[in-house]
């Protein structure tokens, strides 16, 4: 397991947009009737998967028009990295996800 530092979302980034609009948590639910300019705004979003390189910035980010990608949307200002379960069973036996 590694825990990665992720950089500042590049600017104007669809990340970077939500941070600025305001540094908390959101849930935005995508409805294009109600802002028809989604649909036309492409945005660069970071994808953030199984395979990620900090040191590619620029390279983790996809061109995407929100409204046809996403019905909702969850953005996490600050996250913190997973950390696996230990599980105790019966007859004190630890078993770890690792």
């Amino acid at each position: 397991m590694e825990e990665m530092k992720v950089p500042p979302a590049i600017k104007n980034s669809w990340e970077e947009l939500l941070h600025r609009n305001g540094a908390w948590d959101q849930l935005l639910v995508i409805d294009d009737a109600e802002n028809p300019a989604l649909d036309e705004m492409m945005v660069g979003h970071r994808a953030i998967g199984v395979v990620y390189h900090p040191e590619r910035e620029r390279g983790n980010y996809v061109p995407t028009v929100i409204s046809k990608r996403y019905n909702a949307f969850i953005y996490l200002n600050h996250t913190k990295a997973l950390r696996p379960l230990t599980l105790v069973l019966s007859g004190g036996v630890e078993r770890g996800s690792r």
